[in-house]
């Protein structure tokens, strides 16, 4: 009796040291003598043969699986340091353990190689602006060695791209640019927009003139509502218009002769010192022609 218990106390030893607990967030694969069992072991206590099977873990858990840093040139011809982040989880265990060696290893070197090549085949907007598609892009191109190890690959973001100094110099005063551009443009519509208007209220003043003295008094209203010591009107167009029509009607009523013009003497019979600007001396008075008066005697009577 002693020997069948201490036989039946080895037996259950044996079969104890055989017992293993999966977790929840792992499935088992069971090799028995180097063969994969075609059943992956649940979560849960599993029974193992001692010494024939061996049970491998493995984490079907979603990993998140950082990309170091790579350097590239986009193709725009811009250097440019861009990181990214994978997340994927293990959905075929036995693939996972048998197709592969290290699935870890395999995807990071995959995702490195993988951003590399998306860099060169895109631009920097698209780096920038544009990384939707870039996630897409990287996604399809891990999920093709992915589905060969069993690895279903959630999802692929580019965290941070980094550029030079000069770059980043050369877009801050672009942007600068094209902030101050808008900005004039904004203030000449607005300066459009109010000429506009002020040319509407001209045209209305001018056909009401009250409606200028009305803005007279309101613009002095406003004025001495701040309590100055020195209140500066000023005089409206209008008054130095009525001026004006008054004295141009008083100039009308009694208009003044006009001087007569003086006659004009011909330049032959003005002596040479007055054409030279020397006073000429009075001439003496002609002698009577004697001669005329005595053939006027002479003349016999018809």
């Amino acid at each position: 009796m002693a020997v069948l218990a201490i036989i039946v106390g080895a037996g259950l030893l044996w079969m104890l040291t055989g017992v293993r607990v999966v977790q929840q967030y792992e499935r088992g694969v069971v090799f028995r003598l180097g063969q994969v069992r075609g059943q992956v072991r649940g979560p849960g206590p599993t029974l193992l043969i001692p010494l024939v099977d061996r049970m491998r873990k493995v984490n079907v858990q979603v990993i998140t699986m950082p990309v170091p840093a790579q350097e590239g040139i986009t193709r725009d011809n811009v250097s440019v340091r861009v990181d990214a982040v994978v997340y994927f989880r293990v959905v075929e265990p036995i693939r996972a353990t048998v197709d592969v060696q290290n699935y870890m290893f395999a995807m990071s070197q995959v995702a490195q190689t993988s951003l590399r090549s998306i860099i060169g085949k895109s631009d920097l907007d698209d780096l920038l602006s544009g990384r939707e598609n870039l996630h897409r892009g990287l996604e399809l191109m891990l999920e093709s060695p992915a589905v060969g190890w069993g690895v279903h690959i959630d999802r692929v973001e580019i965290k941070d791209v980094a550029l030079p100094d000069s770059m980043k110099r050369s877009m801050a005063r672009q942007a600068e640019a094209d902030r101050e551009r808008r900005a004039r443009i904004i203030t000449a519509d607005g300066e459009f927009q109010a000429a506009a208007k002020l040319a509407e209220a001209a045209t209305v003043m001018d056909a009401t003139p009250a409606a200028l003295q009305l803005r007279l008094l309101q613009t002095v209203v406003e004025v001495a509502a701040e309590k100055n010591s020195t209140l500066v009107l000023p005089f409206p167009v209008e008054l130095l218009r009525f001026f004006d029509a008054g004295a141009k009607a008083a100039s009308g009523a009694a208009p003044t002769a006009a001087p007569a013009p003086a006659a004009e003497v011909p330049a032959a019979e003005v002596p040479a010192a007055e054409q030279a600007g020397t006073p000429a001396l009075p001439r003496p008075a002609e002698a009577p022609d004697h001669t005329a008066l005595t053939k006027t005697e002479h003349t016999p009577e018809a």
